[in-house]
């Protein structure tokens, strides 16, 4: 069996189904009525070689914000469940993503403890009607529920788009490299045999 999961969850503020393939080619299928977010759920998949369809259905007369937080939680939960025991795996990766004048540091431990350490510096509000903070949300959920340590950085960068890309793509690249298996990992890359 492929390393895929599929994913539904469905709350007062959002409906949410989600399928991702680790071992896939990059091809994504995403519709959640955020058009900005939608492009950078779609960087995220291609750069992490992801196979990724995301139905979302939210509560955008209120704000994005429950649908991408939520999009967040249940991808990592596709993540998490994905990766089974995690035997094999690469497990740490580090990644440094330029997206013209932006630089973000993106590294992940596939740890099984989630959570994420941002310092990421946007000035505009918005960017094509997108809440800037809204990136936070969405990488909080993610790292919490796919259950790995996550950091990201900027390094450097002024253009809110530019950054924002650079943060997706990184992390779906980082993730990419820390999925991936190992052959040289006997079981599971840990001291303490799981993680």
């Amino acid at each position: 069996m492929g390393r895929t999961a599929e994913i539904s969850r469905s709350t007062s503020e959002t409906a949410i189904d989600l399928a991702i393939d680790l071992d896939g080619t990059g091809t994504t299928r995403i519709e959640t009525g955020v058009g900005f977010f939608d492009h950078m759920l779609d960087a995220f998949g291609r750069h992490g070689l992801f196979d990724l369809t995301v139905r979302a259905e939210g509560d955008l007369q209120v704000d994005a914000h429950h649908t991408v937080e939520d999009t967040g939680i249940v991808l990592g939960q596709a993540v998490r469940a994905a990766l089974g025991d995690k035997a094999g795996v690469t497990r740490f990766s580090t990644v440094a993503m330029p997206m013209d004048e932006a630089l973000v540091l993106c590294a992940i431990d596939l740890s099984g403890r989630g959570g994420l350490y941002w310092d990421v510096d946007i000035a505009p509000e918005t960017v094509g009607g997108f809440d800037t903070e809204l990136g936070l949300e969405f990488f909080v959920a993610l790292a919490r529920e796919g259950a790995f340590t996550l950091h990201v950085r900027k390094l450097a960068g002024a253009n809110a788009h530019h950054i924002l890309e650079a943060c997706f793509k990184g992390v779906g690249r980082a993730l990419r490299l820390a999925v991936e298996p190992d052959s040289r990992v006997l079981g599971v890359p840990s001291t303490k045999g799981s993680l």
